[in-house]
């Protein structure tokens, strides 16, 4: 039996946020939203398994969404969010857990803090809601015109995730079937059932409106732990007609030596990505001696570092290649090389810095022997 299920909900279609896109697959630092919600919940220590719920028509973005993480088939919701988390709860009750937290996937925010809280309460209590009391005087009005004030001592904003404890909130759902209730705690209401409430963080808000988008991006690039890391590869000339440049085809006197493409700028990315993030270098992920990865295309090395970085819920902040040889020209290719590498990590290209210098005919470029390149990456977790 899983102790504990954080049922994640995103099946709306998101429609009032506009873009091509619905809301909780909008990037936020680099991640769909959903992805960001689901890996808070992953992260838990008491959380068991996380289980999302998407619209049906969806699955193709959750897919592309939740790459690399373990997480179980999503469950189709339904035309509300009270209908989603009811098709939640049914789904989850062939092996009930004992708990459950109720999640919207549009609160990406919410921290481990908030969740314990939650789970805390549900040992003395059937249900439990982190809330933040109401500090703004409340007005009622119409046409543009205050008509009252609203006595705020006692008000609270709901947040999630919503925990209850298992049948008892399946059972709640069940007799709410063809209400309009605007939350769990509402069901949980209607149903006789005690809801307690905790602390919950002005941090853990509903993406709603882009500015809300806006805000959530700030706040991961104030408060993330940002990281660099530093990549250095050589490669010697040999005979060939090309060679390949951070992911471009150049045409040439010579071409590269190495096992793989011989890729210079790649390999230095790759282990600058991976310098950054702690987890060794190219070679212990991708060893030469190991004849599977002869002549594998070095973009291949770059894409595994992005998804490692990804998987610890980081993103990459910027990437600075310089390449160091006395020919090829880069100028004409630069350019391209930047839209390679942004393709590659699926990052946009104003992140990425291409260029190229000389060392004045001095040591092995100068002499025109090889290539070196270097590489530095700024990345967020």
């Amino acid at each position: 039996m899983n102790a504990t299920v954080a049922l994640v909900v995103g099946a709306g279609e998101g429609q009032r946020f506009g873009g091509e896109v619905p809301k909780q697959y909008r990037r936020l630092a680099g991640h769909a939203i959903l992805r960001r919600s689901l890996m808070a919940f992953l992260d838990h220590p008491e959380v068991t398994m996380v289980q999302a719920v998407i619209h049906p028509d969806h699955h193709d973005l959750y897919q592309d969404a939740v790459r690399g993480l373990s997480l179980p088939a999503p469950v189709n919701g339904g035309a509300t969010r009270q209908a989603s988390v009811a098709l939640g709860l049914e789904h989850l009750s062939g092996n009930p857990p004992t708990r459950v937290l109720v999640h919207d996937a549009a609160r990406p925010l919410v921290d481990h803090g908030v969740i314990s809280r939650v789970l805390a309460a549900l040992e003395t209590s059937p249900g439990a809601i982190p809330a933040l009391a109401v500090a703004d005087t409340l007005k009622r009005g119409g046409g543009g015109l205050i008509e009252t004030t609203v006595e705020r001592a006692g008000l609270w904003r709901a947040q999630t995730p919503q925990g209850f404890r298992f049948d008892n909130i399946l059972a709640a759902h069940r007799q709410a079937t063809g209400q309009e209730l605007t939350d769990d705690a509402a069901v949980a209401e209607r149903a006789g059932l005690v809801v307690a409430m905790v602390e919950g963080a002005e941090d853990n808000f509903k993406v709603t409106e882009v500015e809300d988008l806006m805000r959530a991006e700030r706040m991961f690039i104030n408060g993330g732990d940002v990281r660099t890391g530093f990549g250095l590869d050589v490669h010697r000339f040999e005979a060939g007609d090309f060679v390949t440049l951070c992911g471009v085809v150049i045409a040439h006197d010579f071409g590269l030596e190495g096992h793989s493409d011989a890729d210079v700028g790649l390999h230095a990315v790759t282990d600058a990505l991976l310098g950054a993030i702690g987890a060794g270098d190219i070679g212990a992920h991708f060893p030469p001696s190991d004849p599977q990865w002869k002549g594998t295309p070095s973009d291949m090395f770059l894409r595994h570092a992005g998804q490692l970085l990804s998987t610890r819920g980081g993103r990459i902040a910027n990437l600075d290649v310089t390449l160091i040889c006395e020919q090829p020209k880069i100028g004409p290719h630069r350019e391209a090389m930047c839209v390679r590498i942004a393709e590659i990590l699926e990052i946009s290209q104003d992140r990425v810095s291409v260029k190229a210098t000389t060392t004045e005919r001095l040591g092995f470029t100068g002499r025109g022997e090889g290539i070196a390149a270097q590489a530095v990456a700024t990345v967020v977790l």
